[in-house]
């Protein structure tokens, strides 16, 4: 093949997102590709493997193509750039033999199988027969998952016994929701009669499936697993860090960081707590008098649409004053969460030509009667300015950048790190004057904060500073990071429960939403003194938020060239 006919990174980018939907059809359906629809991936030690050929294959062309003329330009370096890092990091997670431990509350095979159902189309006939044949494929991809597990016991490749026990107790929840269904079955209740006996006996058979799964993972991977570490150490960390936030990352530096966050955040909440609650011990005293007290929303539907409102003011407000944003970027909807989520909000973004909108999901854990203060700044992080302005503005311009960046290319540092910024924006711009909302802001921030200390103090068993005022001079354990957690969070301690056991079972992801955050402050002070009388914010947004997902390495320089 002659030069000139040889591609560009970007075309390489594209055509590993092709050949990845091909082998992995969950990708397709959150990208919006209707023939995915009907299957579900290799889950197997065979299918991962398939996988990791891919992204050795894609690396492979990525060299030739980094040698073309017109790589060099911004568009085509930015690509190159994100997918090398990208690839690269994936692999060594890889070659590690991760994924035959993988075991989490919130992210692994089982939840993407289940999750992939609540964004796969079900408005017409031909739709839900799609859906039949994707319960019908569950059994094989959760027995893949469970073949995965057992190499890994062969190999002595032990998931945390915490994140173990944890993932037994959801699979029972998705078996039995309540009402002697399971989850797949009462997903496919809503389905035409037409399709009806067909759907019960493909959800029945998912039914079985996830029994099957919780019976081994208690009987047979529990007691396996008995006595293994929940924490990780320093290696396996940093190949995790690498992974989520696109940085080799000087660990310790962080963990100070992360100290030095929590004092000045403590500062400022003192002086909140004290307008809502004069003489409050702590600013949680104070939280926990809004609980009681604070501004609440009465219901489940209620809340939901509460929360469509906060966005859409949002939107009104900051659309043409410090964003420019397209129609079909405006458009995003809050839901509820289906039972057996984890305890955390959580953001899936639009398909590819935005059929499907981007989405906001609340928990509700049970609860009916939501407190305001610690909703408001979460789905400015979740819904707008954060998660769904990057995100949807990334589909909007795909082809201006590359299929890649605008999906499965995102880092989840760069993402995180945004939707913390954005949390800081609205509170810069003076969204957050009542003080509940602000003191819940800085709780949010807090939490985050304390995100950086504990996950990377617990995983690599370092010691609490002479200047804590939480047990000084003490060796991190989970124990402890739960009781530091509990102490520092408005959160209930089923949430903050949740929480430590994600951090345990995905080492290196919590601490990217503060990290992610001052790389995003540090590139827009930079791009400021760079561009000084000329700055403009709203341009800069825009600019940032089309640029696509970078690491951490990269971001910083360039957001600073904005």
């Amino acid at each position: 093949m002659s030069q000139t006919n040889s591609p560009l990174p970007r075309q390489v980018a594209d055509t590993y997102v092709d050949e990845l939907i091909a082998l992995d059809p969950i990708t397709g359906t959150f990208l919006g590709v209707q023939e995915s629809s009907s299957r579900l991936p290799d889950t197997s030690p065979a299918g991962t493997e398939a996988l990791a050929r891919l992204e050795r294959a894609t690396l492979a062309r990525l060299d030739e193509a980094e040698r073309q003329p017109g790589a060099d330009s911004d568009i085509e370096r930015r690509c190159a750039r994100l997918l090398r890092e990208r690839l690269s990091a994936s692999l060594a997670v890889h070659e590690a033999d991760e994924s035959l431990r993988s075991v989490s509350n919130l992210s692994s095979v089982a939840h993407a199988v289940r999750q992939v159902f609540t964004v796969t189309p079900t408005a017409t006939e031909d739709d839900w027969a799609a859906v039949v044949e994707r319960l019908r494929a569950v059994p094989a991809a959760l027995e893949g998952y469970r073949q995965s597990l057992e190499l890994g016991l062969d190999r002595k490749l032990y998931a945390g016994p915490r994140a173990t026990a944890t993932f037994v107790g959801q699979l029972g929840e998705w078996a039995d929701t309540g009402d002697g269904k399971g989850w797949f079955e009462q997903f496919a209740a809503s389905g035409p009669e037409a399709l009806r006996a067909g759907l019960d006996e493909a959800a029945g058979s998912a039914t079985v499936a996830v029994l099957a799964l919780r019976d081994w993972m208690r009987d047979v991977y529990a007691p396996a697993i008995e006595g293994a570490p929940d924490v990780v150490g320093r290696e396996r960390y940093a190949r995790w860090v690498r992974y989520f936030n696109g940085t080799d990352l000087d660990l310790d530096e962080a963990y100070a960081y992360g100290w030095s966050e929590y004092h000045r955040l403590l500062g400022e909440m003192k002086t909140e707590a004290e307008k809502i609650l004069p003489g409050a011990a702590t600013p949680w005293v104070a939280l926990a008098h809004l609980d009681e007290q604070g501004t609440h929303i009465e219901g489940v539907d209620e809340v939901r649409s509460w929360l469509q409102s906060v966005m859409d003011e949002a939107i009104e407000k900051l659309d043409g004053t410090h964003f420019d944003l397209a129609e079909r970027v405006r458009r995003v909807e809050s839901r509820i969460a289906p039972p057996g989520s984890a305890a955390a909000p959580y953001y899936t973004p639009p398909s590819d030509d935005f059929t499907r909108p981007g989405i906001t999901w609340l928990p509700t854990m049970g609860q009916t009667r939501f407190p305001v203060y610690d909703l408001v700044s979460t789905w400015y992080h979740e819904g707008v300015p954060g998660h769904h302005l990057q995100l949807a503005q990334w589909k909007h311009i795909a082809e201006n950048l590359s299929r890649y960046q605008a999906s499965v290319g995102m880092v989840s540092a760069n993402a995180e790190g945004w939707a913390l910024y954005a949390e800081r924006l609205m509170d810069e711009l003076g969204f957050l004057t009542d003080p509940e909302r602000r003191l819940g802001y800085l709780d949010a921030q807090m939490m985050r904060a304390a995100r950086v200390i504990i996950d990377i103090g617990m995983h690599l068993e370092l010691t609490i500073p002479d200047d804590s005022p939480f047990r000084p001079g003490e060796r991190w354990t989970p124990a402890l990071a739960q009781e530091f957690f509990g102490a520092h969070s408005s959160r209930p301690a089923d949430f903050v429960e949740s929480e430590l056991t994600r951090y345990l079972s995905m080492p290196g992801q919590a601490i990217g939403y503060k990290l992610g955050e001052r790389a995003w402050l540090l590139g827009r002070e930079r791009a400021r003194e760079r561009r000084g009388a000329g700055f403009d914010l709203k341009s800069w947004h825009m600019a940032a938020l089309s640029q696509g997902s970078l690491g951490l390495d990269d971001l910083v320089e360039e957001l600073s060239r904005l």
